[in-house]
């Protein structure tokens, strides 16, 4: 009988270390899967669908310090394209102007205040001159802020007996603001100031 009793303590103590051990088999299971499956979460997260043309195109998020240098070289680029890129169409004039003013504070408000004081819009018009921007280089200092940028390019005024090419370099400092549809980088450009417009070259039409 006692050996009955000690067949029956055994056997009680295997299934006990057998159910012990599935229990922690499953646990560690568990905690793996719900590891994996965070991970794969926030892998999924990482991951932007742009639908362009018909054609999902995947993207990957990033931290906006990683990019600073290629989204603020871009925000100077565009308030560039804007501000320099005219043809003689008012209405042509006024949306670039404005989509350029979006970008930067007064300090380009009061050089468009200027340039419409002294007639220079209303000379493009008259006169039948487009007015194209080319960039050549910008320059971004991300190691204080606001971040300096120097940004040289080429005018090329198209008159209708001529076309003349002018030097172009301008400076001013970048500080972050909200993104908006009208400011999708989210800096906005103080400062800012011409430091060379010289002519290069005239070409006779």
């Amino acid at each position: 009988m006692f050996r009955k009793m000690k067949n029956i303590d055994s056997a009680f103590r295997y299934i006990r270390l057998f159910s012990i051990a599935f229990i922690a088999g499953c646990i560690l299971i568990s905690v793996f899967i719900a590891y994996k499956s965070y991970q794969i979460a926030s892998q999924s997260q990482q991951k932007v669908f742009i639908l362009a043309n018909g054609k999902a195109l995947e993207a990957y998020a990033a931290d906006r310090k990683d990019n600073i240098p290629v989204e603020a070289k871009d925000h100077v680029k565009m308030f560039h394209h804007f501000f320099f890129t005219l043809d003689p169409d008012d209405k042509v004039i006024q949306t670039n102007i404005t989509k350029a003013l979006y970008l930067a504070d007064n300090s380009a408000k009061q050089q468009y205040d200027n340039l419409k004081e002294n007639g220079y819009f209303s000379n493009l018009i008259a006169g039948n001159i487009s007015q194209e921007i080319q960039m050549d280089s910008i320059e971004i200092n991300i190691n204080s802020y606001p971040f300096y940028f120097k940004y040289r390019g080429k005018e090329t005024i198209i008159r209708p007996t001529s076309i003349i090419t002018r030097s172009l370099i301008t400076e001013g400092y970048l500080r972050n603001v909200s993104r908006s549809d009208n400011n999708p980088h989210g800096f906005l450009i103080e400062k800012w100031k011409t430091l060379e417009n010289a002519d290069l070259n005239t070409q006779t039409r």
